[in-house]
């Protein structure tokens, strides 16, 4: 099919449902390893929090929603046992949210399953064809490799 008669709706929707496979297969995956309750959202929420901790406030910063959202996006992960709230030593009046144990074993574990599905699109395509996507998408986008803000940018109006 040549170029011109290709809509140009398509490529953002075919990027789009890329995404979405890979994310489904991480979280099916995750499941089996003992992550049934993990959602897309908690693994951009992780990451936003960081090994030393941060609060509500901060993390909503970061994230790119209210301190509100924020919060509630600490409590499913609290409730789920991959964040732990504390006070900070620095400021009494602060409370910091850090992963616990758990927390972590979901990064590592969803970093271990993405070069899985990586793998397996080498396998499909090819080392050359991947790496050229990759290298074509780093081209195209401006900015850095994970924006932690992506889950609000879908509710943007």
């Amino acid at each position: 099919m040549s170029t011109d008669t290709r809509p140009g709706f398509a490529l953002p929707l075919l990027l789009l449902l890329g995404f979405q496979t890979l994310v489904d297969q991480l979280h099916a995956e995750l499941a089996n390893q003992g992550h049934p309750d993990a959602r897309p959202a908690h693994g951009f929420a992780l990451q936003a929090i960081g090994p030393d901790g941060i609060s509500a406030t901060e993390l909503g910063r970061r994230l790119g929603v209210s301190k509100q959202a924020a919060a509630k996006t600490i409590t499913a992960l609290e409730t789920q046992g991959y964040v732990e709230r504390s006070s900070d030593t620095t400021d009494a009046r602060r409370r910091l949210v850090r992963p616990t144990a758990r927390g972590h074993d979901l990064l590592t574990r969803s970093a271990q399953i993405f070069d899985q599905l990586r793998a397996q699109w080498v396998t499909r395509l090819g080392e050359d064809r991947v790496t050229a996507i990759e290298d074509d998408l780093r081209t195209i986008t401006a900015g850095p490799l994970l924006r932690l803000d992506a889950p609000a940018w879908f509710g943007r109006a």
